[in-house]
């Protein structure tokens, strides 16, 4: 099996004034950032954690280097905040992939919410698991999933890189079959499309990642765009190996969006300028943000505990 089709879509969406989203082409590794912070914050830690991954594209990699390079990204990021006021609290998700040489396994590293989503004979399945206060509800049974992507704190994050010294990612391996569709994309995609909605574009565009590219973006702002929308998709198909496609690949980059090709949508070396739409668009990310978000948890389940209390004495 090999590395088959691929493609990349980001756009700013209907709300924002710029796009704080950045991605990764590098063929066979791909990953996408979603930055967070007032001003252009956000921009340059999504930046940061692209151009740190930008400097090993080329060398061999398995799930240890992927681990590496994330924390190398956090670190970068964290320190950045801390040398310079104006970053102060700014961090990213990020979620990568790395298709494995031989085309059998593809590795993902994953911290905060952005998801990656395999699609397989049909079917949506998302492989990575949101770190965010949802989630945690979900988990513990106090949401459904169906009540969690109606709920106004669904962009409250619990994990991310650069609001803390270390950060714990989740690197993973996937097998993989011929015809597997690997789907990439910021919170401005999931939180405007359902997974049967996202399933329902791809099928349209016939599976073909620039033109399902296109039709994601466009249903996501269809139905709002109050996000910055990133969608990277590539597929796996079978035959042997092939390093001058690969190498081709990277040269032919596709993003089709009007924001234009940039592999990095963040400039590190920036200084944040006061941007008017933008406050702390999430929360929980940090120390104090996931003490509160932890005890929002626990008044919710101390709620629900009441209310299960009420009804069994009544």
């Amino acid at each position: 099996m090999r590395l088959g089709r691929a493609a990349v879509v980001t756009d700013t969406g209907r709300r924002r004034l710029g796009n704080e989203d950045a991605y990764v082409w590098g063929p066979p590794l791909f990953a996408i950032a979603d930055g967070m912070g007032g001003a252009r914050a956000g921009e340059i830690a999504a930046g940061i954690a692209a151009a740190t991954f930008e400097e090993v594209l080329g060398r061999t990699m398995g799930a240890d280097a992927i681990s590496e390079v994330i924390a190398d990204a956090n670190r970068r990021i964290w320190e950045r905040s801390l040398a310079d006021p104006a970053t102060a609290g700014m961090g990213t998700t990020v979620t990568v992939a790395l298709v494995d040489e031989d085309g059998e396994t593809v590795v993902f590293g994953h911290v905060g919410d952005s998801r990656a989503y395999r699609m397989r004979d049909s079917v949506l399945e998302q492989i990575t698991t949101d770190h965010s206060l949802v989630a945690e509800l979900v988990e513990s049974g106090v949401l459904t999933p169906e009540e969690a992507e109606r709920h106004p704190q669904r962009s409250a994050i619990t994990r991310a890189l650069g609001t803390e010294p270390a950060v714990e990612p989740d690197v993973f391996t996937v097998d993989v079959v011929p015809g597997d569709l690997f789907l990439l994309c910021s919170d401005g995609l999931s939180d405007m499309l359902t997974e049967e909605q996202i399933a329902a574009a791809i099928e349209r565009a016939g599976g073909e990642p620039e033109a399902a590219g296109n039709e994601l973006v466009k249903e996501a702002n269809a139905r709002g765009g109050d996000d910055n929308i990133t969608v990277l998709l590539f597929e796996i198909v079978a035959g042997e190996p092939d390093p001058e496609r690969t190498a081709a690949l990277e040269d032919t980059a596709r993003a089709t969006s009007p924001d234009g090709p940039s592999k990095n949508a963040g400039d590190p070396s920036a200084s944040p300028e006061p941007r008017p739409d933008e406050g702390l668009r999430r929360h929980g990310a940090g120390p104090g943000g996931r003490i509160a978000a932890i005890v929002l948890l626990v008044a919710i389940l101390i709620v629900a505990a009441l209310v299960l209390y009420w009804g069994i004495t009544s």
